[in-house]
């Protein structure tokens, strides 16, 4: 019998050091992309689309949390407008600029992202990738 395909991951999970702040910051943001509070827990909760899939928590072993230095979270976008929603709402719940949006020509043509940095100074993106602008090969023979 074949196996259905999974996704690569399974979920992500970001520290916070102020969990109020960082579900207020995170309920504010991720509806730009169609994603909800799924559950949550004490100190723990999670967002997703259909199943959770990007967790915020306070660092179970009582440690502070700390940000990962080259270490980011990618959001998929629908399209443009959703990207632009996303920074928008971001900058306007907290988060600070880092590449508004708009092509990233580094990344290939089909992408347009944004990044901010969210309260606790995580980098998040938002990103689009526009299938219709990947480059085609050359017809053969």
């Amino acid at each position: 019998m074949d196996q259905p395909t999974l996704p690569l991951l399974s979920h992500v999970s970001l520290g916070t050091n102020d969990f109020d702040r960082a579900i207020a910051f995170y309920d504010a943001v991720l509806p730009t992309l169609g994603s909800k509070r799924l559950m949550q827990f004490p100190g723990v909760a999670a967002y997703g689309r259909e199943f959770p899939e990007f967790w915020v928590q306070v660092p179970i072993d009582g440690a502070p949390a700390k940000v990962g230095n080259g270490t980011h979270i990618g959001f998929s976008a629908v399209d443009k407008a959703a990207v632009h929603a996303f920074y928008d709402a971001a900058i306007a719940a907290g988060a600070t600029d880092d590449g508004a949006p708009g092509p990233r020509p580094l990344y290939e043509d089909p992408y347009y992202g944004c990044f901010v940095r969210d309260p606790d100074g995580h980098k998040i993106e938002a990103a689009f990738w526009d299938a219709s602008l990947e480059a085609k090969p050359a017809p053969c023979c």
